[in-house]
């Protein structure tokens, strides 16, 4: 068995979640550690899972911040690096009143997008069973070139890939090659996650998530989830006999309070459960099905408080919630 279950890499940031106003009216915002990849190795280690994380911050108290968030929570950080060029990533949060977000970046171009291949950890690469990645690792290099060049170590040494195609239009701005940045990652998935609403990103405007969750499953994936938001997932599956199986996973219903960090902390709850197996992708439709029932769980608990790590659930948290969903 591999030392870690779940290593991820790419970006990580701080977000500034609105959070009311003072006595004059001005907006309040509070600081909460963010960034995708760091999300799901974070719910991951939280819920149980040994995790790592590989990425770059600035040489700031921002930095310190987020590398002292992970270390505190249990993930591995050693190969976590600096830059003095660029400052670590932040983020502007705004909620509406059902918890959805918009987003005003400070990347331009950040010091996650700096990670050079260079940079990687070869030892902690070889020794992940799970290394999780997503599309914003791709907007610039020399992060891309990272990114593959991980994925590469990590197939050779016999492990496998998860991949969260998420999309961010600022990060993008007038670029017309996300979407073929984002679909160039795919060959090399085992396991994808992707919103219902990214899903156009993928294979175009118009495709149902029943007919894309087949089609990326198709393309080499072995297991794909096509999240739905409060519906729950919508998954299409290949066993290690090869049959092909599907379905939707509902979602219990919660209050919603901020929905940062939601697809994450789905990723991070399924990879936490699939590593509880001695070969992660050896699952009968039973027990996948149970896996996602206990992702969902996990999301629904992150998005009833504020922020992305911080609102990240215990696996005690998820058992009694659960128990008293008669999950």
């Amino acid at each position: 068995m591999k030392p870690y279950d779940v290593t991820a890499l790419g970006e990580i940031l701080i977000d500034f979640t609105y959070a009311g106003v003072n006595a004059d009216g001005k907006k309040i915002y509070e600081e909460n550690p963010d960034g995708a990849p760091a999300n799901c190795v974070s719910a991951a280690v939280k819920l149980g899972a040994k995790g790592a994380f590989i990425g770059m911050t600035g040489y700031d108290s921002f930095g310190e911040d987020v590398r002292k968030t992970l270390s505190e929570l249990g993930v591995e950080t050693k190969a976590m690096c600096y830059t003095r060029e660029q400052h670590t990533t932040l983020a502007f949060v705004s909620l509406d009143e059902k918890g959805e977000r918009s987003f005003s970046f400070c990347r331009n171009p950040g010091a996650d997008t700096q990670l050079m291949t260079a940079d990687l950890d070869d030892d902690l690469l070889h020794d992940s069973r799970i290394l999780h990645v997503g599309s914003l690792s791709l907007t610039d290099e020399p992060a891309k070139s990272a990114t593959f060049a991980a994925i590469r170590m990590v197939k050779a040494a016999g492990g496998l890939v998860s991949y969260d195609p998420n999309y961010r239009k600022a990060l993008w701005g007038a670029r017309n090659d996300a979407s073929a940045e984002m679909k160039s990652l795919l060959p090399f998935a085992n396991i994808i996650k992707v919103s219902e609403e990214e899903l156009p990103m993928l294979l175009g405007e118009g495709i149902t998530a029943e007919k894309g969750a087949m089609q990326l499953l198709a393309g080499g994936a072995n297991l794909v989830c096509i999240t739905l938001g409060a519906k729950g997932v919508r998954y299409a599956a290949k066993a290690v006999d090869g049959t092909v199986f599907s379905g939707v996973v509902p979602a219990p219903e919660v209050i919603v309070v901020d929905t940062t960090g939601a697809g994450d902390s789905f990723t991070g709850g399924l990879l936490y459960r699939m590593t509880r197996r001695e070969s992660p992708l050896s699952f009968t439709k039973t027990e996948l099905e149970s896996d996602l029932v206990f992702a969902n769980a996990v999301a629904s608990l992150c998005v009833t408080k504020r922020g992305g790590i911080p609102a990240l659930p215990l696996l005690s948290d998820v058992e009694a919630f659960m128990k008293e969903k008669g999950l």
